[in-house]
């Protein structure tokens, strides 16, 4: 095949001012928007703050970046002045409380969206502290919040970390507007009004926002006012409104009656009552088909207006064709930040994930609509990515949430528009999902063809049972895609807790693993399989099951996913309920850091190290025949002499004592 040559439509623009000498530097007497994040300030399309904050300059409007400000006092919020429309607030690429505490509870000693790693350069619930000291530094300046931390704590939700259920992050943080999901154009939107004098309370019926009512605050009448696209007429921030594109109408206008949540008070004081909001919040999903959802808190409400409608293809190409530097601010003087040492020479292709596992808040921030961008905006960056000096040839990863499921969807728009199904992939294949990947397939070849790439790899996750509908793309994925390995994510090998994570059979796993082994004669090829310990549903039974599995198969996983609840997720409800939402069944939770440890060391019962805690779970569990030298044995009967000297801490208990002992529902 010839090479393309694929012409870039821009060069790099300078970043965005992190200091007020920079904002003086432009020129600029004051800035419209202070962005600030609880992330270092990175360039790269992979860091919201950079996207949103792109965005809004192509708009017009003067936006400076606080990047991990003291937020011991007001001070740093006061640096570029008072911003003469809004601070838009965002706790980071991930929520604070993971980013700074393990799946134990334990501090984290390194935070990888922080210069050189550095841990503690952010508060505990950042959202909530930020929108304080904001609230502090200018009064009757509008805050408006996002960013996953917010996003995923909208409504009344399960905190792992103070083990109870908090309210919204509304209430606690005071912010005028939430903007939950990916939120660009509802941003640009509000933003947009905000400059033509309009103000917080004008903006509440946008798709995306949610916001709080006091109690002397009667709830309004839903009624949409559409926000216009993103695209190249957004280079003047006075340009008046127009209609939403042709691609995006279906179901626009939603139902006039509301969808009334059960209350903070119940859902913190009766689990059923959770299980019944996570079910209705778990319906809402669909964009084209949802209502607005109002929960009480006491005499105050918070309301969540629809989604925002998905993205069309002009508006993500629009986005990711944004001027990036693709480099960290020059401010931090070549500390390095890992997270974009991950991500740098990556380009994303898609959003969304239609997959709906349980343990994944993908589809409930980013959505269950895939959104592609066109084959010839990812080549252009590309393009662009290859002309650098610094490229090295390769690019790291070509995918998105998920590698393959590149400009697919639903073949009926009108049965997409009302159908509330958690997934398209679980318990089966949906009849009415294009799996086609030839797409994927000529965006794949056309990658591989642009002069000065040399190597393109998939890191994002492949979702195997759509890889096993198309024999081509395997083949040329094991061909040209990996370096002899590829990371799958098959989870357990449990039906069970498969089921309860929506995730395909293990079969699945191992057809996959044939033939992607044999797609390529005469290489060596090995796939890098991810197992959870911990997942709801999980007990010491199941992951002795898995443990036996891994050995059979020749599988020594040397890292290890911890099942953490966060906010929002529907194994979340099934950790602190005990009850799967969807079908009102019982599910075991292993809740205490003992079990949680033993089911974490099953997983690598291969290192001398987990001996002991290998030993006390088939103890428990009455397996003590696993425990020898014949070749079905997981550990020998002689403790290694490289074993942990660390023994356990209590006696060994039966299985039976780690099992639940009562029906939620009853």
């Amino acid at each position: 095949m010839a090479r393309t040559t694929i012409r870039s439509k821009t060069t790099p623009a300078p970043p965005l001012p992190m200091t007020p000498q920079e904002v003086a530097a432009r020129g600029w007497d004051a800035v419209d928007v202070v962005f600030v994040t609880g992330d270092a300030y990175v360039d790269h399309p992979s860091f919201a703050a950079a996207v949103l904050g792109r965005v809004l300059e192509a708009a017009g409007f003067r936006v400076a970046i606080l990047s991990q400000p003291d937020w011991h006092s007001c001070r740093p919020w006061q640096s570029f002045g008072r911003p003469r429309l809004c601070f838009c607030i965002s706790a980071g690429n991930l929520d604070s409380m993971l980013a700074h505490y393990t799946p134990a509870r334990k501090p984290r000693s390194d935070d990888a969206y922080s210069p050189d790693g550095q841990a503690g350069l952010r508060p505990d619930r950042a959202t909530v502290v930020y929108c304080q000291r904001a609230r502090e530094a200018y009064k009757g300046v509008p805050i408006i919040t996002g960013g996953v931390e917010a996003s995923m704590r909208r409504i009344a939700h399960y905190d792992y970390w103070s083990d109870k259920v908090r309210r919204s992050v509304l209430l606690d943080a005071k912010a005028d507007l939430l903007v939950y999901g990916m939120g660009e154009r509802t941003l640009m939107e509000i933003v947009r009004r905000l400059a033509a004098g309009q103000s917080v309370a004008d903006l509440r019926n946008l798709r995306g926002v949610a916001y709080r009512l006091g109690a002397s605050q009667a709830l309004p009448k839903w009624q949409e006012e559409p926000a216009r696209p993103l695209g190249p007429a957004d280079a003047t921030a006075d340009r008046p409104g127009a209609a939403p594109s042709d691609s995006i109408t279906i179901g626009t206008s939603a139902a006039d009656d509301d969808v009334i949540l059960p209350s903070y008070e119940q859902v913190a004081a009766d689990k059923k009552a959770f299980v019944e909001m996570t079910r209705l919040a778990q319906l809402h999903n669909n964009p084209y088909c949802t209502r607005r959802l109002v929960q009480y808190h006491g005499r105050e409400a918070v309301v969540i207006n629809p989604p925002a409608l998905p993205l069309a293809e002009a508006e993500l190409d629009w986005i990711y064709e944004l001027p990036f530097t693709r480099q960290a601010h020059p401010s931090y003087a070549g500390r390095r930040i890992p997270a974009l040492e991950v991500v740098k020479n990556s380009v994303q292709i898609l959003r969304g994930c239609f997959g709906g596992c349980t343990f994944c808040s993908l589809g409930a921030h980013q959505g269950r609509v895939i959104q592609s961008r066109s084959r010839q905006s990812v080549l252009r960056e590309v393009q662009k990515l290859a002309s650098q000096p610094q490229f090295s040839g390769t690019i790291t990863d070509l995918g998105g949430p998920t590698a393959n499921m590149y400009a697919m969807g639903c073949l009926r728009p009108e049965t997409a528009a009302r159908c509330r199904r958690p997934s398209c992939l679980y318990p089966k294949i949906c009849k009415l999902l294009r799996t086609d990947h030839r797409p994927l397939l000529e965006l794949m070849r056309a990658v591989r063809q642009v002069p000065g790439v040399k190597h393109v790899f998939v890191a994002s996750g492949v979702r195997m049972d759509l890889a096993l509908r198309c024999k081509q793309y395997l083949q040329e994925l094991a061909r040209h895609h990996t370096g002899g390995l590829l990371k799958v994510a098959p989870e357990h090998c449990d039906p069970h807790v498969l089921e309860l994570m929506h995730k395909p059979p293990v079969q699945t796993f191992l057809d996959f693993a044939e033939q992607f082994r044999k797609a390529v004669p005469g290489r060596k090829l090995y796939l890098v399989p991810y197992f959870m310990a911990g997942h709801p549903g999980c007990d010491l039974d199941a992951m002795i099951r898995l443990a036996q599995f891994l050995k059979r198969a020749g599988y020594r996983p040397e890292q290890v996913q911890d099942f953490v609840p966060l906010p929002m997720e529907v194994a979340t409800c099934m950790y602190y309920t005990g009850v799967d939402p969807f079908t009102g069944k019982e599910v075991y939770v292993a809740r205490g850091a003992r079990e949680r440890r033993l089911q974490r060391a099953l997983l690598q019962f291969f290192k001398p190290e987990n001996y002991h805690l290998v030993r006390e779970a088939l103890v428990a569990a009455g397996r003590q025949e696993l425990i020898g030298d014949g070749p079905d044995c997981l550990i020998p009967a002689t403790k290694p002499a490289a074993a942990s000297k660390r023994k356990p801490t209590r006696p060994a208990t039966t299985a039976r004592r780690l099992r639940p002992t009562r029906h939620l529902l009853d």
